[in-house]
């Protein structure tokens, strides 16, 4: 598939997450403005209190934006508001610094002539001090504006939407087509908003203090007062069309979420369309949040009603018990534990068994006659794995693989999903973790190696709700029981091959499904 095919079959989607991106972005900037121009004139004033206030901004500068994603999310939850508030907190340097400075370089003669005159203090600040540096406190702004551009791709990490769906959905099924689908607008939105902001700087920018001819640059004036009233008119359109679209929601509605791989996200768009076709409850989707942490924090917040995690990641990762490989015991644990020590509900465990494996290049276990993890120990002091974050840190993941099979590793990288493939691919990682139903598996077409010391627990999939939300939707119980016994692991792996490989969109994947098994109309 061409990028052209790829636009042209999902511009709605496309244009939906631009119309998202640019909201969020304009009430970002918005909210910096209000709270970075003030503070810039405090501190112009207040000559004590500059350096605290411009480290603090620096500081926070300074945090990479994965780790302050991170600390939001137990204290605001997913969604928009934690994405606001960071991309707020980037915003404030360049603004609080471009306000001080525009304050602070005005001609102190202009400054005694206004007080002479009879000016209050306030009048000063009003007619003098902030026309004056209005052009350098909208150069702050500018920046700050196209940098939040860039910023919120990060959004999507935690839910709330934007162009870096696309971005990083692409990069995890490696598909350029949808990266490109979500980083080339998200550069065309930077560039039309670094245009309109420069406008704005021009138009503040007394007559007098810009080059050229009088006449020419008043009818450039009024031109560019044009063009910057319709691009306002613009975004007020798109913020009350949005709007007025989502007034109108049904009382009965769950949020549904998932993690950020293939899989998950076609697991997610199944539980949302069968509930939505079997009862009348509205679904809303809440889809790639990121990672075990992320779901399990936002379910128990409440951000997210039900989500499908994973019998053993909820037995090992999340109620850090001992790894083993009885199913049964599995599910009845999680099951007990999930209710008593988060009030949460596992619902009737799925068929298929999305546990770990190790997989290395069809070439490697030919040379080497691999086709056991046992066969890896006499060669692991000379290779390089490539691992997931999540796996080289969990009990259930390396560090007891390594323990249980008795040999060490020598090198391990820590990549994200997709590009721990293309690493194995080129060469530059000899094994890697994978789930034994990942359609890049087939794709890559690569060599799984039995866990022949039954190390990995079992990883059925399960759907998790909040007590609260079982009890106002009972039905949704019965519904995805039906669910459960028609996804095998051949299934699960041919519909995220189709993801992966074919390049199809996981809700027409789920949806197609569940069609073709009558489950859903």
């Amino acid at each position: 598939m061409s990028f052209l095919d790829y636009l042209t079959s999902n511009y709605s989607q496309i244009i939906s997450l631009l119309i998202d991106h640019l909201k969020l972005t304009a009430v970002s900037v918005g909210l910096a403005i209000l709270i970075g121009v003030p503070l810039g004139i405090f501190i112009s004033y207040a000559a004590k209190a500059s350096k605290p206030v411009l480290s603090v901004a620096n500081v926070i500068q300074a945090i990479p934006s994965m780790a302050l994603l991170g600390f939001m999310i137990p204290l605001l939850g997913i969604g928009v508001v934690p994405a606001v508030v960071a991309v707020v907190l980037y915003s404030l340097l360049p603004i609080i610094k471009n306000t001080y400075t525009g304050i602070e370089n005005i001609n102190p003669q202009t400054l005694e002539a206004a007080k002479g005159i009879g000016l209050t203090p306030f009048q000063v600040l009003a007619k003098v001090q902030i026309p004056l540096a209005l052009p350098v406190i909208m150069a702050g702004v500018r920046i700050a504006s196209v940098t939040a551009v860039g910023l919120m791709t990060m959004a999507a990490f935690i839910g709330a939407d934007g162009l870096g769906y696309l971005v990083f959905s692409g990069i995890r099924t490696v598909n350029n087509n949808q990266i490109l689908a979500g980083a080339i607008p998200a550069c065309l939105l930077a560039l039309m908003v670094d245009f309109v902001i420069g406008l704005v700087e021009k138009l503040v920018t007394p007559i007098s203090l810009q080059k050229g001819d009088n006449a020419v640059k008043i009818k450039r004036r009024k031109a560019q007062k044009v063009i910057l009233g319709l691009a306002s008119l613009l975004v007020a359109a798109v913020f009350l069309f949005t709007s007025v679209g989502n007034v109108s929601k049904n009382a009965r509605t769950i949020s549904v979420g998932s993690k950020d791989f293939t899989e998950q996200e076609i697991l997610g768009n199944m539980v949302a369309d069968l509930i939505e076709d079997r009862t009348d409850i509205s679904v809303n989707r809440k889809l790639v949040l990121g990672g075990t942490q992320v779901c399990n924090s936002a379910i128990q917040t409440g951000d997210i009603d039900l989500y499908v995690d994973y019998s053993g990641t909820a037995y090992g990762d999340i109620l850090k018990n001992p790894p083993i490989s009885d199913m049964d015991e599995v599910y009845e644990t999680v099951k007990k534990e999930y209710k008593e020590q988060f009030d949460l509900e596992v619902l009737k465990q799925m068929s298929f068994n999305n546990t770990y494996t190790l997989a290395v290049s069809q070439k490697m276990a030919e040379e080497y006659n691999l086709n056991k993890i046992s066969d890896l120990a006499p060669l692991a002091g000379t290779i390089t794995s490539g691992t997931t974050f999540e796996f080289l840190n969990r009990e259930d993941g390396l560090p007891g693989l390594q323990r249980a099979y008795g040999f060490q590793i020598e090198k391990t990288l820590a990549l994200d999903a997709a590009p721990r493939y293309t690493a194995l691919e080129k060469g530059e990682v000899d094994v890697i973790d994978a789930f034994l139903t990942d359609g890049l598996l087939k794709k890559f077409n690569l060599k799984t190696l039995e866990d022949d010391k039954n190390f990995f627990p079992p990883y059925y999939a399960i759907p998790i709700i909040r007590a609260d939300a079982l009890e106002k939707f009972p039905e949704v119980s019965g519904v995805l029981e039906e669910l459960a016994p028609v996804l095998t692991n051949d299934i699960m792996a041919e519909l995220n091959y189709k993801v992966d490989e074919l390049q199809q969109s996981p809700a027409d994947v789920a949806r197609d499904f569940l069609k073709e098994k009558g489950l859903i109309s």
